[in-house]
């Protein structure tokens, strides 16, 4: 399954079908009738959804959605994790929406950032149902209900909402697709570094809707936006606006801030540590390419890899192929071989890494930064918050 998956991926990011190998090519007969019957599929959800068939719930505090067209490596996850930080800074208790999709690698991430903050977490795919346990658990208050009576009601004279712990945002966790509830704010987070691939549905290719559903955001954030040229990014730019002229578009980035080894979270080791060393990067994750062309950025002496497959859990098998790298390398280099990981990869089995007690295994830790460009900075996508939620 774990190379099916592969084959696939690099049929859906392939540009020359004719570049493909025979194997490859084989599948794309069977591929191409799949993805048509999941188009046909995803137009009758839609329409039973725009037509009143199916039902849309309202929840009683704004919801920002998150999410994406194409699978994996979009920063979907960073975003969710950057908002919550913003609305905890203005006093506004998020609750953020998750299906906890495969193994729960995001949902720990999430709850070890933000375990100092006020923000709650629920996970399960009736993402209406979770919301509604939750407010009744915590009850709510509505932050542009308090702006309709007072000019800034996030102060200390009207008092906290923290304070009294009630939800006053709902983040919605990839929550594109997600028709069943309504939002105030849709965010869609595009990977720069392969926007699209071959620009087919699933599974031929990694389009989760036709690129026109660009038409129902409000914001679009181009991912990893400083790892591309500058003419790629304007040729995305160009692109989506093609689609919806009045789409604000920002770009933002993962800027490694420290590495903590396996086996101590504590511990917060500078990033010159990977300086002129001889580096493994090992990753199950949507954008290896974006965690290796970061690690290169901080000088290590060399950086080899081995990628698996997005949210692939490490088996004993891939412990001992690890370290038969790891062997290899050690033949060719020296100093000895450093290990590091995502934080996605560590929050998904911390305990089977500490296999690898041989070798140092580092974690790099990174947050989502937005890169000022074009006019467009972290203030001013701040502002189209409070323009939501009242946010100071």
């Amino acid at each position: 399954m774990e190379k099916l998956r592969r084959i696939v991926n690099e049929i859906a990011y392939a540009q020359d079908h004719a570049k493909l190998t025979p194997i490859q090519s084989s599948l794309i007969p069977l591929l191409s009738l799949a993805s048509s019957l999941y188009g046909i599929s995803l137009f009758l959800r839609h329409s039973f959804y725009r037509f009143g068939f199916f039902s849309k719930h309202r929840l009683p505090v704004p919801v920002i959605s998150v999410g994406n067209l194409t699978w994996g490596g979009n920063g979907k996850t960073p975003m969710v994790e950057f908002l919550a930080h913003c609305l905890a800074d203005s006093e506004i208790s998020p609750l953020i929406l998750t299906r906890g999709y495969a193994g729960g690698d995001e949902v720990r991430m999430l709850e070890r950032h933000l375990l100092e903050r006020p923000a709650k977490i629920g996970v399960g795919a009736n993402r209406a149902a979770t919301a509604a346990s939750f407010i009744e658990k915590y009850g709510y208050v509505d932050p542009r209900d308090c702006a309709s009576s007072q000019k800034n009601c996030i102060n200390p004279k009207v008092g906290s909402h923290l304070k009294s712990g009630k939800i006053g945002a709902v983040i919605l966790d990839d929550g594109m697709q997600h028709w069943s509830l309504r939002r105030d704010l849709e965010i869609v987070m595009v990977n720069g570094l392969m926007p699209w691939g071959n620009r087919k549905l699933l599974p031929l290719g990694p389009l989760r809707e036709p690129l026109m559903a660009l038409k129902r955001a409000d914001i679009a954030v181009v991912h990893h936006a400083d790892l591309i040229s500058e003419q790629n990014l304007k040729d995305i730019e160009l692109e989506m606006r093609d689609i919806k002229k009045s789409l604000s578009i920002f770009f933002t980035r993962m800027a490694p801030s420290y590495l903590f080894e396996v086996g101590n979270i504590n511990s917060k080791i500078p990033l010159t540590a990977v300086c002129n060393a001889n580096v493994l990067c090992v990753s199950a994750i949507g954008s290896a390419n974006a965690f290796v062309q970061s690690l290169q950025k901080l000088g290590p002496c060399s950086v080899n890899r081995l990628d698996f497959n997005d949210h692939h859990s490490f088996q004993a098998r891939d412990i001992e192929m690890i370290k038969k790298k790891l062997e290899e390398l050690e033949g060719k280099f020296n100093p000895k071989p450093i290990v590091v990981v995502t934080e996605k990869d560590y929050d998904r089995d911390p305990e089977i890494l500490m296999h690898l007690e041989a070798y140092k295994v580092l974690v790099l830790c990174s947050k989502l930064q937005i890169i000022p460009c074009r006019g467009c900075t972290e203030d001013s996508f701040k502002l189209l918050l409070k323009e939501l939620v009242d946010v100071k």
